[in-house]
């Protein structure tokens, strides 16, 4: 990502590299974020670059204190930016609707990434239902151009209307690529000094000026340069739609011949709609398709705008011609506006037949070779199993949520948003005490524990309850590209910082605290077997740094299977190490019944020879770790 001042020069980027550009173009004083992809690398960028370009980037312990912070800059008429994905834009709900009735001072930018078909993500969550929920105006950029030239235009509509703006943007636009032509990066501007009676006070009768801003912000979006209608002027035919959505469409109109027919109204401000410039169009048109992602937001909309105008239109989209769940893709979409033309399929050749899906086998999610979660996960199956299979583990968000799957032994019982195991598990572990007999296990990362845990940890201290908290410290925020937190040390500018530490946070609340080795497979497992048996709230730490962030600085040990002592399930393993450790770096030989290694994926860790019964399992130097 370019930061030179070099106006009109025009460089390849991708979407979340734009987002960059267009903050350093819009003046940006204060960048804050909790990682979450599909916009991870936007703030991981802001940090590398941030002291050099003069401004402030900080990884926040979660989205709600990282928006609050960007509210503290805008108080002294700072340029703040937020970015979150659609999972922290919910998490930070009440910070936005709060700080809506207060309003800014310096221009405060959201860009919330949404994560259609949840790539990585638990929920398919569209962001736009919270513009307008909160009532703040809202864009969506169709390109990676739009996409960079969206912020500092966020940043003014910001500081005009007083108010924070919602920019979303989705997968396909962070991690697509595009040209990109530079504006101008402005010289900072100074703060301005708070005075005695200056205020940022979000109260209800403040209502009435929130409305009012949001009226400004659609007469400002009736003229805005970011949407825009090709096409007849008077066609008859009308597609409306919004990010991703528009290039598709070209993409399928020039297919099928009708690009110079149909009319296509892109929306680049999509809350508060622009309603003076949809129905100048929609008036013209007897037939309408609304392509968007995820929910059909502008197809409701749409309509009731054509029904308050009483308009005779037919407005079809993710109701009938999409599918109503899922990310918008070209065959998507080419299909809809096929059948929205009423047009029959493209023939490729001379009596081609129907062109019939490639069936590509589904691939199956799993641990990173040498992971310390798939030891974990074994470990407390193994002390479950060994306790007569009754305990519940109710698990969290993080690399570990793949533990739900084979990967983990189907290890969770319960899952939901972050930092809800711990509370869960607190109210299922009270009913100990009226008939409920079942062991409960709850489990977090690190970065998740910094992130949401902790008030669910005081609550269960606060209310003893009778629950094995389990935390997997891997030194790193691993899902979304280690990224640091509190317990790592360093800031999102390479500052070296003071760590804070789990076990001596979990001992200020007063919890029984134990430290484990998950590699330690024998010695772990039995120490799970006696918390699990002990009344109250217990924290167990597993500490074993991520394999991918410990193979930079760890030197590789050979790790090998002597095939002439394995003999898989003859010997009594069942075949741990292939088939239920599931390791990438194990291959089972089914012909020969037994496993091997696969040097090129194995990251030497050794793990998999502290659970072979037969010692077929050979680590260079005899260490099996």
């Amino acid at each position: 990502m370019t930061t030179k001042n070099e106006p009109g020069k025009t460089y390849l980027m991708q979407g979340n590299e734009a987002i960059v550009r267009g903050a350093l173009e819009g003046g940006v004083h204060f960048a804050s974020s909790y990682p979450g992809s599909p916009s991870s690398q936007v703030l991981g960028m802001l940090g590398h670059i941030a002291e050099d370009q003069g401004f402030r980037a900080e990884w926040s312990t979660n989205e709600t204190t990282a928006l609050q912070s960007c509210m503290g800059a805008s108080f002294a008429n700072g340029r703040a930016i937020c970015i979150v994905k659609q999972n922290g834009l919910l998490f930070h709900g009440d910070t936005i609707h709060c700080g809506a009735l207060g309003g800014v001072k310096g221009g405060l930018v959201i860009v919330s990434s949404d994560d259609p078909d949840s790539h990585s993500s638990t929920n398919e969550f569209d962001s736009r239902h919270m513009a307008v929920s909160a009532n703040i105006p809202m864009l969506e950029p169709a390109s990676v151009q739009e996409t960079k030239d969206m912020i500092p235009y966020a940043f003014e509509l910001s500081e005009e209307l007083e108010q924070m703006v919602l920019v979303r943007v989705t997968t396909r636009i962070c991690h697509g690529r595009g040209s990109v032509t530079l504006g101008e990066i402005p010289e900072k501007r100074p703060f301005t000094p708070i005075g005695l009676w200056d205020r940022m006070v979000g109260i209800n009768w403040l209502h009435g000026f929130l409305l009012e801003k949001l009226e400004r912000a659609r007469e400002a979006f009736e003229v805005s340069p970011f949407n825009h209608y090709t096409g007849k002027e008077d066609a008859d035919k009308l597609i409306i739609t919004g990010g991703t959505g528009m290039k598709y469409v070209q993409e399928a109109l020039e297919e099928y011949g009708a690009d110079g027919e149909v009319g296509v109204l892109s929306l680049g401000c999509l809350w508060p709609l622009p309603e003076k410039l949809i129905l100048k169009h929609l008036s013209k048109a007897s037939k309408v398709l609304v392509v968007e992602e995820v929910d059909p937001f502008l197809e409701e909309h749409i309509s009731a705008i054509a029904g308050k105008a009483r308009l005779n239109v037919e407005i079809q989209g993710r109701a009938d011609l999409i599918p109503s769940i899922g990310e918008l893709n070209p065959e998507v979409v080419f299909k809809a506006v096929r059948e929205y033309l009423g047009v029959e399929p493209k023939c490729c050749g001379e009596g081609c037949p129907a062109i019939e899906g490639v069936n590509i086998p589904a691939r199956e999610l799993t641990f990173c070779a040498g992971c310390p979660h798939r030891a974990s996960f074994f470990i407390l199956k193994q002390a479950l199993r060994q306790e007569g299979h009754k305990g519940v583990v109710m698990g969290d968000i993080g690399c570990y949520t793949m533990a739900g799957q084979r990967a983990g032994q189907y290890g969770y019982h319960f899952m939901s948003c972050m930092g809800s195991g711990i509370s869960a598990a607190e109210g299922l572990g009270q009913l100990t005490n009226y008939g409920f007999d079942q062991p409960v296990v709850s489990l977090c990362g690190d970065s998740t524990f910094f992130h949401s845990v902790v008030p669910g940890l005081i609550n269960a201290k606060m209310n003893e309850a009778n629950i094995l908290h389990i935390v997997l410290d891997n030194s790193a925020t691993a899902m979304t590209g280690f990224q640091p937190h509190p317990g790592t040390g360093q800031t999102a500018m390479g500052f070296e910082t003071e760590k804070i530490s789990i076990t001596a946070l979990c001992e200020s609340l007063g919890c029984r605290v134990w430290r484990a080795d998950p590699f330690d497979v024998e010695e772990t497992k039995n120490l799970i077997c006696k918390l699990i048996g002990m009344k109250g709230l217990k924290v167990l730490i597993l500490e074993q740094p991520c394999a991918t962030l410990a193979a930079k600085t760890r030197e590789k040990k050979k790790v090998w299977v002597d095939t002439d002592i394995c003999r898989g399930s003859n010997c009594g393993c069942d075949g741990y190490c292939s088939r239920v450790w599931g390791c990438p770096g194990n291959i089972w030989d089914f012909e020969k019944n037994c496993a091997a290694i696969d040097e090129v994926v194995c990251v030497g860790c050794g793990a998999c020879a502290s659970i072979c019964p037969s010692g077929a399992i050979k680590v260079e130097g005899g260490d099996a770790k």
